[in-house]
């Protein structure tokens, strides 16, 4: 439950996806000391262009601000504060397994949830191999969906991961040739790095706010 839907300024229209948070509240002695929480960016929280930004429009441009889930606020706040401001700072995903690949679609195109990617967290470029065919670039359907139109029914299947570090991870032949649409299959992870970048702090902006 650890997740966050994000505002434009921070998912990117969707690059962001599966990036990794630290947040800890600021500028308010109430909150002060409370543990710091992490997220993993999982969605867009919309703007509302027909409320100001400080009063429902918390997810207009150019905020920068975090939409958390309900369990997973309580560990940073207690309920009753609502909105409040936080320093946040991208951290290395911690991830059990290896990168899970969910696949949709239809005969014609195929669809790829790319999930549960250590490290980085978002991804920057997929491609698939199916049997005795070259590598395909996927391309972004949104956040962590890919597409491609070639034919992949009955072949084994191939993945080949970018994060946004710039580092690779293949997973060869995780997919067996009698798949089906709408299972999952989990490949090999990335190593996780233990640098995290420094917490972002400064106006409005960067201190933004998380709420329920």
């Amino acid at each position: 439950m650890n997740t966050a839907a994000l505002s434009g300024a921070l998912f990117k229209e969707g690059e962001a996806c599966g990036a990794c948070f630290e947040l800890r509240c600021v500028d308010d002695p109430q909150w002060l000391g409370h543990p710091t929480l992490h997220v993993t960016a999982t969605d867009h929280c919309p703007p509302n262009p027909s409320l100001p930004n400080d009063n429902g429009g918390w997810c207009n441009p150019p905020l920068e601000h975090f939409d958390i889930a309900h369990p997973a606020f309580g560990q940073l706040a207690e309920e009753k504060s609502g909105i409040i401001p936080v320093e946040y700072r991208r951290v290395p995903c911690q991830k059990r397994g290896g990168i899970r690949f969910t696949i949709l679609g239809n005969p014609w195109f195929i669809q790829v949830i790319v999930t549960n990617v250590a490290g980085a967290g978002d991804v920057k470029s997929v491609m698939v191999k199916g049997d005795k065919v070259p590598w395909t670039r996927m391309e972004r359907d949104w956040g962590e969906t890919w597409k491609t139109g070639v034919h992949e029914l009955g072949k084994s299947l191939s993945f080949r991961v970018k994060a946004s570090d710039g580092r690779y991870m293949t997973s060869m032949h995780v997919v067996p040739s009698d798949w089906q649409f709408g299972q999952t299959f989990e490949g090999r992870n990335f190593k996780t790095g233990r640098r995290s970048r420094r917490f972002k702090s400064g106006g409005k902006r960067r201190k933004d706010v998380g709420q329920l």
